[in-house]
């Protein structure tokens, strides 16, 4: 269990750096663009290699330690859909709905994962094994960053509603594609609905 624990905390700690991306991409998108690109393709490569047998100093070491029992014997794609989704949000909205889809992205996601899986108690059927209280913890972290940029709650409920059921219905590691864009778009809809 201490070992679970461990690796969930190192995983959503490297989870959480994705959240440097709006600050880079405000000193200059395009190089933020092709470090994330960059940074995509390296770990593609190097999963790849470790996927097939061939160990790469410190990348490979750290996915074997970090690495959940229902991924062993599987190319692991969690980094590249959070370096594809943060790059997207990026790419397609104003920066700061992509500002809020990368910080839901690192902090919101997160917080439901470790709220689940430390103190998660009730767990619904139709939640398919996670839990309210990490639902309710990527609504709440969702809404507070989103009233942070945007300062207006409603934008800020709308967003944290829909990143919650996104988070909530998502399926493993594809909702680091799916959870930014759901959030951003629910931003740039909703800023556009009230007039912010």
């Amino acid at each position: 269990m201490i070992n679970t624990i461990k690796a969930e905390l190192i995983r959503k700690g490297i989870h959480i750096l994705i959240a440097l991306a709006p600050w880079l991409a405000a000193q200059n998108r395009s190089h933020t663009a092709l470090l994330l690109m960059g940074g995509v393709f390296f770990y593609t490569l190097v999963e790849s290699l470790r996927f097939v047998g061939f160990s790469t100093p410190f990348v490979s070491s750290l996915t074997n330690k970090v690495l959940r029992e229902r991924d062993e014997g599987r190319f692991e794609l969690g980094p590249v859909t959070l370096g594809l989704g943060a790059l997207l949000a990026m790419l397609l909205f104003s920066p700061p709905a992509a500002a809020v889809a990368i910080y839901v992205l690192a902090f919101a996601d997160s917080a439901a994962t470790l709220t689940g899986k430390f103190l998660g108690r009730i767990r619904p059927a139709f939640l398919a094994g996670k839990s309210l209280e990490g639902s309710l913890a990527c609504f709440a972290v969702a809404a507070l960053i989103c009233f942070h940029i945007f300062r207006d709650w409603r934008i800020a409920v709308a967003t944290g509603i829909v990143s919650m059921v996104v988070e909530a219905f998502s399926i493993r590691d594809f909702d680091n594609l799916v959870l930014p864009l759901a959030a951003g778009l629910t931003a740039t809809l909703a800023a556009f609905a009230f007039q912010v």
